[in-house]
């Protein structure tokens, strides 16, 4: 069973965002956070990742980038809250389902007047 957060605003579908690890975020960074339109973060993201190489050497570079990295992929989906709540989207609901859809079809079922909204 995983958990989910609901974001919804007027004029858009909800946006439903998994707890937990993303690998996406680990293995790619400001790039994954670009893709979800979190700019701010990937922006600072990306910067870190281009000051550590300049400011460290050897097994301390490796190190840093490593827990850039980890800390990315446990943080990923909080910067995204974060950006979506920058973009006028307003934390709905927290839904336990196994799978995206089913937690869209429990939020759905919860908030009826959001399924208008869904594509």
């Amino acid at each position: 069973m995983k958990f989910f957060t609901a974001h919804t605003r007027l004029d858009r579908e909800p946006v439903l965002l998994a707890e937990g690890f993303r690998w996406g975020a680990f293995l790619f960074g400001p790039f994954w956070l670009f893709r979800h339109r979190a700019y701010i973060p990937a922006a600072l993201d990306a910067a870190i990742l281009i000051s550590i190489p300049v400011l460290a050497g050897g097994a301390w570079q490796v190190v840093l980038l490593l827990t850039a990295a980890i800390l990315l992929g446990l943080n990923g989906n909080d910067l995204r809250r974060w950006s979506l709540a920058r973009r006028g989207f307003l934390l709905s609901d927290v839904v336990a389902a196994r799978d995206a859809e089913a937690a869209l079809a429990t939020f759905l079922a919860r908030r009826p007047e959001q399924a208008s909204r869904v594509r």
